[in-house]
């Protein structure tokens, strides 16, 4: 059976990107990221936050097998929650507040979401006996 915490919190981040996409492209939020200049910024931030969502469905659906490289698949679900928060989340900082620094940290998140890839590549060769 899927652990119960890693779709609540999928679920949590797929609502989360369907919401600040709504944000970004209606209303206040839109005025003010459209202000700032950094429309782009935050819709680069949606784009890879669903992306990621859904791998993070798939990870959390596919970590039922106790046979399987659970690790592998737990750490990849680690790292592609932490890119999604790090990346997307200081991309819409960023766009909404004008406050460049928050670009410095995108890049981890990026590394993040890149090791996220790796790792999941890695589980699916099988563990050596």
């Amino acid at each position: 059976m899927p652990s119960p915490f890693r779709l609540r919190l999928t679920a949590l981040l797929g609502l989360s990107g369907v919401l600040l996409g709504a944000l970004g492209a209606h209303g206040h939020v839109h005025d003010v990221v459209s202000t700032t200049g950094y429309l782009d910024q935050w819709q680069t931030a949606v784009q890879y936050h669903q992306i990621h969502a859904v791998a993070l469905l798939l990870l959390a659906l596919l970590g039922l097998d106790p046979t399987s490289c659970k690790p592998r698949f737990r750490a990849s679900f680690i790292a592609f929650t932490l890119g999604i928060l790090l990346f997307s989340g200081s991309l819409y900082l960023l766009s909404y507040t004008g406050v460049k620094w928050l670009g410095a940290i995108t890049p981890l998140g990026g590394l993040s979401l890149m090791i996220g890839w790796l790792l999941l590549a890695g589980a699916a060769t099988p563990p050596k006996a």
